[in-house]
């Protein structure tokens, strides 16, 4: 079918869609705190003639649009913030602040995204509702809670989010990305990675800094650790398994002349397989257990997964049956292919609980002529901000259009067409 009869309506919805975006951006919220956030993106369902339910997963909320036989087709968009302070100098920055998992007041920042990825979201569910004598079946828009700590869709499927309407056929979801605004970019197969993050406690003996031989130095085993982690993926990994080892934080002590009785690292690990990412909390085991024990610790080191997220792999055939359809919808010079993407995402628990098929593909939201000129020089690492940097921030046209348009496209690409040409 063609599309431009539904999305005809976008350009005069464009206005009040940026001012979603702006509010949402202005008022973040971290994950499982998104109560704001939940409640306007359920109002704006209601009154788009959906059935509303809140609190799916704590705080997730999902619309169900019932309309007739056909394919029941779920788009996701997440919603939480990340504890980031705002360096952006925009006139809507964020100045929020919020308590976090472990109790701290930290500043909040929507620095990956996930206000555009509701605003799209919100604006696709707004037209397909209104274009109902357009499509036949059911939709399911969730807006899911969460992602930033990688248990958000985990929760929503055991919080019962396919009672709702049963289970989909179809699961579609994206992300903004430092590409250029407008681009839709996909990939069949694996897009992005698996991931752990650990919490390794390392016990030592403290004391008095000028009696180091009373103690067993926990700061010096930690460096040790530090420096052996890094030979996990340069001595023990393969070339052909990609594989990425990260100590974001070490925490060691409180002032110069004291030695502590701990040192508390948080790691991240990442990997395109799932059998590479196992060896590689397997070596971290073993290397951590046996700087310890060289050391000569008063007891063992506490290794701890405090999240996982699986590989994000899409339908292949799925996949490139979107990709056709996006091409003929952007045009082949939008719509380009991913690059593997070594961030990561729990999308992929929707479509591996549901038993469907489910593609995720990303959309650019930086101004073009600055990306691909600094993409063409070889400064692009340098010199533009990535997602979760303080100054990540999208242009707002034609991104809102773009990321839109793909939900639209996906949903009525998978929906029954009776009687529409």
């Amino acid at each position: 079918m063609t599309y431009e009869r539904v999305l005809a309506p976008l350009g005069a919805a464009l206005p009040d869609l940026e001012a979603l975006y702006v509010d949402l951006h202005r008022h973040p919220e971290l994950a499982f705190a998104e109560t704001r956030t939940a409640a306007e993106l359920a109002r704006r369902l209601a009154d788009d003639g959906f059935e509303v339910h809140t609190g799916v997963g704590r705080t997730g909320v999902v619309g169900v649009l019932r309309n007739g036989e056909g394919p029941t087709v779920l788009l996701r968009a997440d919603i939480d913030a990340l504890p980031v302070e705002e360096k952006t100098g925009l006139p809507y920055a964020s100045t929020a602040r919020g308590v976090d998992a472990e109790g701290r007041d930290v500043p909040v920042m929507h620095a990956c995204g996930h206000d555009m990825h509701a605003t799209w979201l919100s604006g696709a569910a707004s037209l397909l509702s209104a274009a109902r004598d357009s499509w036949s079946g059911t939709l399911l828009a969730v807006f899911q809670p969460g992602e930033e700590g990688g248990d958000g869709a985990a929760g929503m499927v055991h919080g019962g989010v396919f009672d709702l309407a049963g289970k989909p056929d179809f699961v579609f979801g994206q992300h903004l990305v430092p590409g250029p605004a407008g681009w839709v970019l996909t990939r069949p197969g694996v897009i992005m990675a698996a991931a752990d993050s650990l919490r390794i406690t390392l016990h030592g003996r403290g004391g008095h800094g000028s009696r180091p031989e009373t103690t067993v130095d926990p700061a010096v085993l930690a460096a040790s650790v530090v420096l052996k982690l890094q030979t996990i993926v340069s001595r023990e990994t393969a070339a052909t398994e990609p594989a990425v080892v990260t100590v974001g934080s070490m925490h060691v002590g409180t002032t110069g002349n004291v030695i502590a009785d701990d040192a508390v690292l948080e790691v991240n690990t990442r990997a395109f397989d799932n059998a590479v990412l196992l060896r590689v909390r397997a070596a971290i085991e073993r290397i951590v257990q046996g700087e310890a024990a060289a050391a000569g610790v008063p007891k063992p080191p506490e290794i701890e997964l405090v999240g996982t997220y699986p590989v994000t792999a899409n339908d292949e055939a799925v996949s490139d049956e979107l990709t056709g359809v996006f091409r003929g919808h952007f045009g082949p010079e939008a719509t380009q292919p991913a690059p593997l993407v070594t961030g990561s995402e729990d999308f992929s628990e929707f479509g591996r609980a549901a038993g469907a098929p489910s593609v995720f593909w990303l959309v650019g939201g930086l101004d073009p002529v600055e990306v691909i000129t600094a993409m063409t020089e070889g400064r692009f690492e340098a010199d533009i901000p990535s997602n979760h940097s303080p100054r990540f921030a999208p242009v707002l046209h034609p991104t809102l259009r773009a990321g839109v348009e793909t939900l639209v496209v996906a949903a009525l690409s998978r929906m029954a067409h009776p009687g529409v040409e």
